[in-house]
């Protein structure tokens, strides 16, 4: 079946019991067993461990992908955390230079004690990533497009270094979302998802999964991350589950919208003498179209940066005269959000300071430029 069609009927098989076409939620944490105590085979037991909308919501993830088995958890961090955790004591892990802020700090700060240390690096540079192996790395952490300058890694390149090496291979693929990008075709061993961005698409449920390729070769993997889950505990709430199954019954119709528009704002900003840069892989400009435009379909994603003339003041200045676009953090909604990404980082932060972190949203594109347009003005 087509990505559409898997978005609204894997894992729904609605309610035997009741005939509901939409599958009910079941908020209960426990599961009766049969009269003689024994565990009813096919049943639940208890929440944490398994739960009737959780099960649903991981077969519809892991079919989007492609994959054999999803294992969600209640934030994008806590997926991310199972796999660095999966890796033991330690280990290296080679990340990109230009990446989701908070992925590092996780190695950095919660991993501290347990030996996990990092090396970032600029992902296109195939070189050097070479020079970054160690006789301990685990594990390359590819994200395409990066957050926030864009950068897009020719994923096919990086796997083919990883597989040389015994080295296993994860993608985030929250930005682009199977529906552009398709990393288990590509190579990869792992796909990780904050399901609170493009797969809730409301802003309005946090979540994440980890999702393993079609074939068996990841058995012992699967099994770490999924014991992460359950004994760990970061499990996402049976409402949390359902909510999100409901949002990806219209993923695939909002997903080429997110794209349109971000393609024609793009365009429209791309000509504005205030602005110094558009990172957007869409435009036949961008440093990274030909990699973009190899292992992309369907469109180049909802999410941009750009670069304003000047530096933070001019940014700050620029974002707090928009009036549709909110100046909050995260994406993938349909409502279109700005935001200064430096300012939210902290001292810490690479990212340039006259940087504006954009999601584009499904409403109409013309009141979009038109926002921008009084904005500059």
């Amino acid at each position: 079946m087509k990505i559409e069609t898997l978005a609204i009927h894997a894992g729904n098989h609605g309610d035997p019991t009741t005939g509901a076409v939409v599958p009910p939620l079941i908020l209960s944490t426990t599961f009766e067993r049969a009269a003689d105590g024994s565990i009813v085979e096919g049943r639940d037991i208890y929440t944490r461990a398994s739960n009737p909308n959780r099960r649903a919501l991981e077969e519809k993830l892991a079919a989007l992908e492609g994959g054999s088995e999803a294992i969600a958890f209640a934030s994008g961090q806590a997926a991310t955390m199972s796999v660095f955790h999966s890796l033991g004591g330690n280990s290296h892990v080679i990340l990109p230079d230009d990446i989701y802020y908070n992925t590092k700090v996780i190695i950095d700060n919660l991993y501290a004690n347990f030996g996990l240390t990092c090396t970032a690096v600029d992902m296109t540079d195939l070189s050097a990533i070479k020079r970054a192996i160690k006789k301990n790395t685990k594990l390359i952490w590819v994200e395409t497009p990066s957050n926030p300058s864009l950068k897009i890694t020719d994923i096919q390149a990086v796997v083919k270094i990883a597989k040389a090496k015994n080295i296993m291979v994860a993608c985030d693929n929250t930005w682009a979302t199977p529906f552009f990008t398709r990393p288990f075709e590509l190579g990869v061993d792992v796909v990780m998802h904050s399901t609170t961005k493009y797969f809730g698409g409301h802003s309005d449920i946090l979540g994440g999964c980890v999702i393993l390729p079609a074939d068996s070769s990841q058995s012992d993997l699967a099994n770490k991350i999924r014991t992460f889950q359950t004994v760990g505990g970061a499990v996402p709430s049976p409402f949390d589950c359902w909510l999100l199954s409901r949002s990806l019954s219209t993923y695939a119709v909002r997903m080429p919208v997110h794209a349109q528009n971000a393609m024609k704002l793009a365009t429209f900003l791309e000509a504005q003498p205030q602005i110094e840069k558009v990172n957007y892989p869409g435009l036949k400009s961008n440093e990274y179209h030909k990699v973009a435009k190899k292992q992309m379909t369907n469109g180049y994603g909802g999410m941009m940066s750009i670069l304003v003339k000047g530096g933070q003041n001019e940014s700050m200045a620029l974002a707090s005269k928009l009036k549709i676009f909110k100046h909050a953090t995260s994406l993938g909604g349909v409502e279109s959000l700005i935001e200064h990404r430096y300012s939210v980082e902290g001292i810490h932060s690479t990212s340039p300071e006259n940087l504006l972190r954009i999601s584009v949203g499904i409403e109409n594109i013309d009141d979009l430029i038109a926002d921008f347009e009084q904005a500059f003005q």
